[in-house]
């Protein structure tokens, strides 16, 4: 959103104004029962950070007025009777795959909403990912065709390639296609390094030099597989009636005329909280 909207104590909001017009549309177009958002509070705190120092530390701290809107998105998260997932120690994905887990062991399918590629790790059979910008859908199947590994083996996709957005530097020399064609013929990151002698038979460019990188930095795989795997047993609620949606109308008031939303988001806002 562009930087033009304050709040009533005039600072910036544009931000707020964004999710809120984003949440009230997605809840609008598909009318969940259940829902939860997950809100990244450990950029620096999260157990990863304890195993490898370097995570993500190739990312800037938020800003203070944007750090003062994700306070302000989680109100209005709650306001509209969504759950709230934020946690110091595990990050906004494992709060996720948490969840989905307990749900999918209530019986429920899950869509997640978002374009990060670690999530296709945790697509069951049932489940889907949602490329909301951009209006894509895709279940596991999905998933091969973007990365050309299926979801239990993207864990150890990432360990192999490496993922710069949080800093993983992955095998020297292993991109995504060397990555992808190791796990195809191999299975698993565990298999591939116990048989690391077939790797120089294999039909691939610089084979013989892949096998003498995986030979000396086989262990930091497994150490990178820690922070690319996504944790299923952070502290959520393991009962699907937790993700009810409860919409508490009394509190959207006070956060139209704090934030100042405009007629057409606080009527959205009503409407959805008259649910």
């Amino acid at each position: 959103m562009p930087d033009e909207f304050h709040d009533a104590e005039g600072h910036p909001a544009n931000a707020v104004h964004g999710y809120t017009r984003f949440l009230c549309e997605l809840l609008e177009r598909e009318q969940p029962s259940h829902l939860a958002v997950a809100f990244d509070a450990s950029l620096t705190t999260s157990f990863r950070n304890a195993i490898y120092p370097p995570y993500k530390a190739n990312r800037e701290l938020p800003p203070p007025d944007l750090e003062r809107q994700f306070v302000q998105c989680r109100a209005v998260t709650e306001a509209l009777g969504i759950r709230v997932l934020m946690d110091h120690r595990f990050e906004a994905d494992d709060l996720i795959g948490s969840t989905l887990w307990g749900m999918r062991a209530n019986g429920f399918r899950s869509v997640i909403v978002s374009a990060d590629k670690d999530f296709g790790q945790l697509l069951g059979e049932q489940d889907e990912q949602w490329d909301y910008a951009r209006n894509l859908r895709w279940g596991p199947a999905g998933v091969f065709e973007r990365l050309g590994v299926h979801p239990e083996q993207v864990a150890d996709f990432l360990a192999l390639c490496g993922d710069t957005v949080d800093n993983i530097p992955g095998m020297p020399g292993i991109g995504a296609k060397t990555a992808a064609a190791l796990l195809a013929h191999f299975g698993n990151l565990d298999a591939l390094l116990e048989r690391v002698e077939e790797v120089p038979f294999l039909r691939l460019r610089g084979a013989a030099s892949c096998a003498a990188k995986l030979r000396e930095h086989g262990e930091l795989a497994k150490l990178y597989r820690q922070l690319t795997r996504i944790a299923l047993d952070a502290p959520v609620e393991s009962q699907a009636e937790a993700l009810l949606r409860r919409p508490d109308p009394e509190s959207i008031e006070p956060l139209c005329e704090q934030l100042r939303f405009g007629p057409l988001t606080r009527n959205r806002l009503r409407a959805l909280n008259s649910v």
